[in-house]
């Protein structure tokens, strides 16, 4: 730390030694003035620094830094000749200009402060809440009006993250997509309501550096108008709050007459100002009931009522509350939140979800439709065994949706963000089967060079669904169970185990216990898949599920096809509905998909005329094949086809490598043809 002497003891010396004094690094060793009642010599005998009259008492002294503020070039030159050559002279120009950016600074300093605290004045003035967060999503401001409506003082919020005051916010969401979102409805944890805005907030360098919203209490605006004496006077009161609403007000009197209608409310409806001011209140209602005349008739507030309004049926959520004044009714007020980009919006995530899904091939519990309670049981069973590690055997016919159940299992578990692989059992020889699940080391097959990793490995920490796991040759069924035994597997040709932690997903549509009794099937491997059995009833036991399953196929096969058909008729429902689909719901899709190929591209409802009637009556007749003359040459034969496949499963009871062999045909192409007339 250096010594620094200062000279002169009047306004000059006083901002000097005021500035040396904040200092860390400088000490003020001295201050000399002739008069001892100079501001500098009165400061520094207050902070216990030493004073003189005469600056010649310090000449002697370890002093590094000497300021002249005394205004004396007399002094200027004499300064030089008394202190060492190493102590650094400053003369009172310096001084003074120094003197003055500190000034400078401190008026700065000063202006923005105040500034600042204008800002703030504002800031709390309004009565929009105001609410911001930044990167980790942490409240970095919140106004006045903000914590009244949450109920939380600034201080106790500031630091704190915003889904800890308000569960369902969206600004991490926004901060993260950088998508501006304007009047959205919440409430709040104490029950407000309020329509909210949410922005994200770019630097000058384009980057999102947090987010804020900007919210308002949509009740206030009722509140106001019930406790108005004088409906002139609510016109002339709220017109100028209405009028910058984005939600649609209107207002009528004790008869049902519209007296105010706000310009969101000619935006939302559709409708001008003279079309409902004058008119009665049920004038812009296309669908439900006019909430005003119901305020009138009951002189009760109605709040959250869905209706369509104006000539384009636009969506709205009305809060209706009357006027009373001592105890006389004087009209109503209403506000009308336009929820229709809201629901639409909602249809367009949940169809990218549905595309999303697809397109990863992942599916959860909400993608599985089932009213029946065999169903419910089924899915109360997968829900219980996705919150546990133990092995799921998922048993029921071909169709009915064991992968599916797999798939949602492995997407509600702890796994979900870990893989999930799907082995077709029956589709794979033995040696392609062994290779593909355990892998090989180099060498191990003749003509495969390197090494290759089994699925198991490829499954470690996830899942791995086996289907058709009745199919497995004596070998495998061998090696799996040291799998679930011993947790760890071999590759081919490999001498060290390799340690997995895999869950395994297992189904079939075979009889596992026949299959005990004729020793093609290990008791012991049985026993290890069995713990949690899950049985997946066919569709023909849940046929209530057929118009939501039919929904949800259109919904798909339109963005495959690229069609756009909305509904089916009654009567072509009827006739999916009395079917016993021996396909279950793969069957059902590929009657649905068959008949959307053959419609046009602007048809948009499916009638009975679409559905292919050869299809189902082959099946209706127990393997007799119906075909009416008029249905073209290759829909004839692919139904002759459908009805011997069918009839040959039947009669090897779903075994596909007895029904291959008894047809001369690969295991292959029995699977091809299978998927292609919907008998999976």
């Amino acid at each position: 730390m250096q010594n620094v002497v200062v000279i002169g003891g009047g306004a000059g010396g006083s901002a000097i030694l005021q500035i040396l004094m904040e200092s860390e690094y400088l000490n003020v060793y001295g201050v000399a003035d002739l008069n001892l009642q100079a501001p500098a010599i009165l400061a520094a005998q207050k902070n216990g620094i030493r004073v003189s009259t005469d600056f010649h008492d310090f000449a002697n002294e370890e002093v590094d830094m000497v300021f002249n503020v005394s205004g004396s070039e007399e002094v200027q030159r004499e300064l030089p000749g008394l202190f060492p050559q190493k102590t650094v002279i400053i003369p009172g120009g310096i001084a003074n200009v120094l003197v003055r950016l500190v000034t400078e600074k401190e008026q700065f300093i000063s202006l923005m402060s105040e500034v600042s605290h204008k800002q703030n004045i504002i800031f709390n003035s309004v009565e929009e809440g105001m609410i911001g967060i930044d990167r980790k999503g942490r409240i970095n401001f919140i106004n006045r009006s903000a914590s009244r409506m949450i109920e939380v003082s600034a201080e106790e919020a500031m630091g704190h993250p915003i889904n800890e005051l308000i569960t369902m916010s969206e600004l991490p969401r926004i901060f993260e997509t950088g998508r501006t979102e304007l009047n959205r409805e919440l409430e709040l944890k104490n029950g407000l309501k309020i329509v909210t805005s949410r922005f994200p907030m770019v630097d000058e360098f384009g980057e999102t550096i947090g987010a804020f919203a900007v919210f308002k209490d949509i009740t206030e605006v009722v509140s106001l108008a019930e406790q108005i004496t004088d409906l002139k006077e609510i016109q002339t009161m709220l017109q100028a709050i209405i009028a910058s609403s984005d939600d649609a007000i209107s207002v009528v009197d004790e008869q049902g007459i519209g007296l105010l209608v706000n310009p969101a409310y000619t935006r939302i409806t559709g409708l001008e100002m003279d079309q409902v001011i004058g008119q009665p209140a049920s004038a812009d209602i296309s669908e439900g009931e006019s909430m005003h005349l119901k305020a009138l008739q009951t002189r009760k507030p109605y709040r959250g009522v869905n209706l369509k309004v104006g000539p384009a049926n636009r969506e709205v959520i009305v809060n209706v509350a009357p006027i009373i004044v001592d105890n006389k009714l004087k009209g109503s007020v209403g506000v009308i939140h336009d929820t229709t980009e809201i629901r639409s919006l909602m249809k367009e995530l949940d169809r990218a979800r549905s595309i999303i899904r697809t397109l990863e091939s992942k599916y959860t519990f909400d993608d599985i439709i089932g009213l029946s309670s065999e169903m419910q049981l089924s899915l109360q069973q997968a829900k219980l065994a996705a919150q546990t590690l133990v092995t799921v055997l998922l048993r029921g016919e071909s169709g009915t949706g064991k992968e599916l159940f797999a798939h949602a299992i492995h997407s509600e578990s702890e796994r979900k963000f870990n893989k999930f692989v799907r082995v077709n059992c029956a589709a794979l020889s033995e040696e392609l089967l062994d290779s593909e699940l355990f892998g090989y080391e180099e060498g191990a097959i003749p003509g495969k060079s390197g090494e290759k990793r089994g699925l198991f490995e490829e499954a470690n920490n996830g899942s791995i669904f086996l289907d058709e796991i009745g199919e497995l040759s004596p070998m495998i069924q061998s090696k799996l169970l040291r799998v679930l035994q011993e947790h760890e597997t071999l590759r081919i040709g490999g001498t060290k185990p390799i340690p997995v932690n895999v869950r395994v997903i297992a189904s079939t549509n075979a009889n596992m216990e026949k299959a005990l009794l004729g020793g093609t099937f290990r008791e012991d491997l049985y026993y290890r898949l069995n713990r949690m059995p899950i049985l997946i009833p066919p569709l023909r036991n849940r046929k209530q599920d057929i118009p939501r399953i039919v929904d949800r196929l259109l919904m798909k096969l339109n963005q495959e096809y690229g069609r756009n058909i909305e509904t089916v008729t009654e009567k072509a429902m009827q006739l999916l509905r009395v079917y016993d689909w021996p396909g279950n719901v793969r069957e059902l899709e590929n009657i649905i998909s068959r008949s959307m190929i053959f419609m046009q591209m602007n048809d948009k409802v499916l009638t009975e005329e679409h559905i292919p009637l050869n299809m189902l009556r082959a099946a209706e007749a127990k393997h007799e094949v119906v075909i009416e003359s008029s249905v073209p040459l290759q829909q004839q034969l692919d139904a002759v086809e459908r009805g011997i496949l069918h009839h040959s499963l039947m009669q090897f009871k779903g075994n596909k490598s007895k029904t291959a062999k008894q047809l001369e045909i690969s295991l292959r192409t029995l699977y091809y043809k299978l998927e292609k007339y919907g008998l999976m």
